[in-house]
C-alpha cells in the first residue's frame, strides 16, 4: 500500500513498532527474575544462533542468481524480518521491565505479584496458580498474568478471604486456601 494513503501514525507503527505494547501508558511491565532471564536468553539465541544461520543461507541463495524464484532467498528474507521483529519486541520488553523478586516480598500473608495461590471454587475444586508478568504467563504451567481476571480478583486477599472472579459464565466466588512465595 502506498504511504500516500496511510495516516502518519499508521505509517510510523508499521515501520518502527511492528508490535503494539499491551500496556496502557503509566502501567508497569512487572516480571519475575526467571521471566526476565528467559526473555534475555531468547534474545541471545536469536542474535547469536538463529539470525547468523539465516543470514548465511540468504547470502548463499543470493549468490545463486535469479532471486525472484529462489525459495531459499525468499523464505530466508521473510524469516530474517520475523527474527528482527521479535528481537525489537524483546528489546522493548526488557527495557520496560520492572523486575520483582517474589522471594523478597515482605508481607507474605497477602497475595501480591509472584505469589503462588491455591484457591477453591464454589464446587470445592482446588486450583493453584502463580501470578507472574504478562510476558511469562503460561496457563499449562499454572502461571497467570497479573492483569488476568483471576489474578486481579486474588490480589491483596488473604487466606480465608472469599473473592469474586468475573468469568464468561458470570461472577464466581473463590476462597483463598494457601499463599506461598517461592522461586520456582
Amino acid at each position: 500500500m502506498s504511504k500516500a494513503f496511510v495516516k502518519e501514525s499508521d505509517a510510523e507503527f508499521e515501520e518502527e513498532d511492528d508490535v503494539p505494547d499491551p500496556f496502557p501508558k503509566g502501567v508497569k511491565n512487572y516480571i519475575t527474575p526467571r521471566g526476565f532471564k528467559a526473555l534475555q536468553d531468547e534474545l541471545k539465541h536469536l542474535r547469536r544462533d538463529e539470525r547468523p544461520k539465516i543470514v548465511e543461507i540468504v547470502s548463499w541463495a543470493a549468490g545463486n542468481g535469479d532471486r525472484s524464484e529462489n525459495g531459499d532467498y525468499i523464505y530466508g528474507k521473510k524469516r530474517l524480518r520475523e527474527i528482527d521483529r521479535r528481537m525489537r519486541f524483546l528489546l522493548k520488553r526488557l527495557e520496560a521491565a520492572e523486575i520483582v523478586d517474589p522471594t523478597q516480598q515482605p508481607n507474605k500473608d497477602k497475595v501480591f505479584f509472584g505469589a503462588t495461590v491455591t484457591y477453591a471454587d464454589e464446587e470445592d475444586n482446588e486450583r493453584t496458580v502463580r501470578i507472574v508478568g504478562v510476558d511469562e504467563a503460561d496457563l499449562d504451567r499454572g502461571e497467570v498474568s497479573w492483569i488476568s481476571p483471576i489474578a486481579r480478583a486474588l490480589l491483596k486477599s488473604e487466606v480465608g478471604d472469599v473473592v469474586e472472579v468475573r468469568t464468561p459464565r458470570g461472577p464466581q466466588q473463590v476462597e483463598v486456601v494457601e499463599i506461598l512465595y517461592e522461586d520456582r
